[in-house]
């Protein structure tokens, strides 16, 4: 973990109040470099390193040629650059030898910058000296798009702050009894009462707000725009998402249509690093970001705080909570999964006061120098416990089962491995929880002995597992004994094939109503294959809208 002494010795920060570097070593990552490993890689999002030990070298590759670009040695600093011209790295940076750097997020720097102007005068004067003639960009803090206020273990400020941040609205969290809100907020500071409270740029300020309302208020689409859609998907997952980005740039009027945010279950992974195309790995919300970015440029509308209602399957007819009707020709499902819930007496009430269904990372802050528990041995939960390593004083993940290589990737084991801040528990599992208002304890019980521990606790994070929650869908829609939506093979294995034809591989029992992603009863359950999903899934709806046309035509 960071001690003001790590912070405090890097010249760059030596100078600052004692109350900034305690904040540095409350905010800053501490990651540990093996030889060879990389602290970033070219083309990921900026921050800013320093070196505390070791050392780092710069390398670019240059028509498939590695060339050293130059050193970072104790006490200097990197990343300076992509912060000035607000883009990616343009380089790498790896240890040489054993070597330990911190990083502070971009949204930590510019706070920062805010308070200290000596820090952002330092690295735009570096900047501008590592490439000439650099115009300083990294003295102009980027302004937040919303302040808010509300204690740490409100459970509306937990669900404003995680809408926030999966919607990618960039935002300044303060609580009520932060010495920085007097400066931070104009006017009499809001009391207790009432918040969540939240203000806008312009002044204007919202007490307790429903989320639809902060959805409004923020300019994000929460009603359909035309009468009629070739095809409305329900779910802005993996699946959802590329089936819009394949529908709309092939010129189907194509709505998307999200109870929550962008992402789905994937979004709130800390780290997929088995995707194809990220070689460095990509965070489930930053993956979520970039197919929204592209869906909306192709033309979908996505809709996000709306949950559906019903469904008139027959008709291809979605009605919207508040009555809203979307027509369409065809309907896509890309609901996906949500977590299972665990059944220990209390759990219910600690979430979003320490207990969390997956890993998002908007959580990382709640983390901080914390003791966490990890429950389940997949790759989900094998990638949260690296990217929480680098925050939390220890991860331990509890596991039933007698080993991890069951059920996780190996190249996630042997990084596992490598942390000397991640355990794990086998043959165990949590039986109970324990705190006033969040939760502070945890029992877990050894299947082995038969014993029972406390451990201090400052946060679970659940990964066991999850459930296609598909009761609400109508009974036309045929669905196996834990409701997974039945599809193509599926349908003609069961009898429920169509009079005057086969439904196709993604075609649910009802003619132009498909299913992809994990709501389709399927033995893999990734995000590559959600994705391969949802772009077939535009395939067959051509091929649907093709033949309903001939039956039209010669009618």
């Amino acid at each position: 973990m960071l001690t003001m002494d790590d912070v405090a010795a890097i010249p760059l920060f030596s100078s600052l109040p004692r109350q900034q570097i305690e904040r540095l070593t409350r905010n800053a990552a501490d990651i540990s470099l093996s030889v060879n490993e990389f602290a970033v890689h070219a083309g990921e999002e900026p921050a800013l390193y320093a070196v505390l030990s070791g050392r780092i070298e710069v390398v670019k590759t240059f028509d498939g040629v590695e060339k050293t670009l130059g050193w970072r040695n104790p006490g200097q600093i990197f990343g300076e650059v992509p912060i000035a011209l607000g883009s990616p790295f343009p380089g790498s940076y790896r240890a040489a030898e054993p070597s330990r750097v911190m990083r502070i997020e971009l949204q930590h720097y510019y706070a920062l910058a805010a308070i200290a102007p000596d820090v952002s005068q330092k690295v735009s004067a570096l900047a501008r000296e590592r490439i000439g003639g650099l115009q300083s960009l990294a003295a102009e803090p980027q302004k937040p798009r919303v302040t808010l206020v509300c204690d740490r273990w409100d459970t509306a400020g937990g669900d404003i702050r995680r809408f926030l941040a999966r919607n990618q609205i960039s935002f300044n969290w303060l609580t009520p009894d932060s010495p920085d809100l007097p400066a931070q907020w104009s006017g009499p500071c809001p009391p207790e009462e009432s918040c969540p409270a939240l203000r806008f740029p312009d002044g204007e300020t919202l007490l307790r707000p429903n989320i639809r309302t902060l959805a409004d208020r923020l300019g994000l689409q929460t009603k359909p725009r035309i009468a009629e859609y070739d095809v409305a998907i329900i779910g802005a997952g993996p699946a959802g998402l590329a089936a819009a980005v394949y529908g709309a740039s092939e010129g189907l009027r194509t709505i998307v249509i999200e109870r929550e945010a962008p992402g789905g279950q994937a979004g709130t992974s800390s780290r997929i690093e088995n995707y194809l195309g990220f070689p460095s790995g990509v965070s489930g919300d930053e993956l979520a970001s970039r197919a929204l970015q592209q869906a909306r440029r192709l033309g979908a509308e996505i809709l996000v705080t709306r949950a559906v209602e019903h469904i008139d399957p027959a008709a291809h007819r979605i009605t919207l909570d508040g009555g809203e009707i979307v027509q369409a020709r065809t309907l896509i499902l890309a609901t996906g999964v949500t977590w299972r819930r665990m059944s220990i007496e209390g759990f219910d009430r600690f979430i979003g006061k320490g207990i969390y269904y997956g890993a998002a990372r908007s959580e990382v802050g709640a983390t901080h120098g914390l003791n966490i528990h990890l429950v389940g041995a997949g790759n989900s939960a094998g990638q949260a416990a690296l990217y929480f390593a680098n925050h939390a004083n220890t991860v331990t993940l509890v596991v039933r089962g007698d080993s991890l290589e069951k059920s996780m990737s190996q190249y996630l084991i042997d990084q596992i491995r490598a942390k000397s801040n991640i355990t794990a528990l086998l043959h165990s599992e949590i039986v109970a929880v324990h705190g006033e208002t969040n939760l502070t304890a945890i029992d877990i019980r050894s299947n082995q002995s038969g014993e029972t521990s406390r451990h201090d606790c400052g946060g679970v994070f659940n990964f066991i597992g999850a459930d296609a929650e598909t009761s609400w869908l109508p009974p036309e829609i045929a669905r196996d004994a834990r409701g997974f939506v039945l599809t193509g093979d599926d349908l003609r294995k069961t009898g429920q094939a169509f009079p005057d034809r086969d439904p196709y591989l993604l075609e649910t029992s009802v003619p132009g109503v498909f299913a992809c992603g994990d709501v389709r009863l399927s033995p893999v359950k990734r995000v590559a294959a959600a994705v391969g999903e949802g772009s077939m899934a535009i395939a067959f709806v051509h091929q649907y809208l093709a033949r309903e046309g001939r039956k039209a035509a010669s009618a």
